[in-house]
């Protein structure tokens, strides 16, 4: 490795370093709610997480809440089931890039009208990826947000996640993939963590939380 290979390494190191070091530090953020681990209970059935309640808030107030615009789109799986969701390609918080997927709450009969008026068509490997009408994505922003995914930009350790939230109530390995699931049903929060990816970070209001679990006890296993 030649001296300036070294040094560009060495630098990169240290911004990653720093990057987390910021991310996970106890000092007071700018914005208390930039980071996952500030959760609040608006009811006992809810959860507020970055700023915005599950089940209430809505993509425009995720917009102004992430400064950047929406990306909606319509999805299909394999099994016939209709899924309404918006993206964020590069939400900054805390200093951390990260991307962003939303799930909205439409109504079925809603999202069947969507798919009949859909633009175009593409496979996606998981389904089928929509594009929506003009006037179907501004109906999309009117509805509640169902689910929040947050994907930090970053691999950690799973002694950041212990620190941060605790011991989970359940570990949930799937079969298939061997991605470990620590779940928080109290915070109806699953975070995805294994096989040195990058890690995931679903929320869904805690009254949701065993529609998230179900899947999971059917293609996978507990941890002890």
């Amino acid at each position: 490795m030649t001296t300036d290979s070294k040094i560009y390494w060495s630098v990169g190191i240290l911004s990653a370093t720093l990057i987390v070091t910021g991310f996970f530090s106890q000092g007071e953020p700018k914005r208390s709610d930039d980071f996952p681990w500030h959760i609040e209970h608006p009811t006992a059935d809810s959860v507020r997480v970055f700023g915005l309640t599950l089940g209430k808030s809505v993509t425009n107030e995720a917009e102004q809440r992430f400064r950047e615009e929406a990306k909606p789109s319509l999805f299909k799986s394999p099994e016939g089931k209709l899924v309404a969701e918006v993206f964020f390609e590069q939400v900054i918080l805390a200093g951390l890039p990260s991307k962003i997927v939303l799930t909205i709450d439409v109504p079925e009969a809603e999202l069947q009208d969507m798919y009949q008026r859909g633009l175009r068509m593409a496979s996606t490997g998981t389904g089928k990826k929509i594009t929506m009408a003009a006037d179907d994505i501004a109906t999309i922003r009117t509805y509640p947000i169902s689910s929040l995914t947050y994907l930090p930009n970053l691999r950690l350790d799973d002694e950041i996640f212990l620190k941060r939230f605790g011991q989970p109530a359940q570990r949930v390995q799937e079969t298939k993939s061997g991605l470990v699931h620590w779940l928080y049903p109290q915070n109806g929060l699953d975070v995805t963590l294994g096989k040195g990816q990058k890690p995931l970070l679903q929320f869904v209001p805690p009254k949701d939380f065993d529609k998230l679990v179900r899947p999971l006890m059917a293609n996978g296993e507990v941890l002890k």
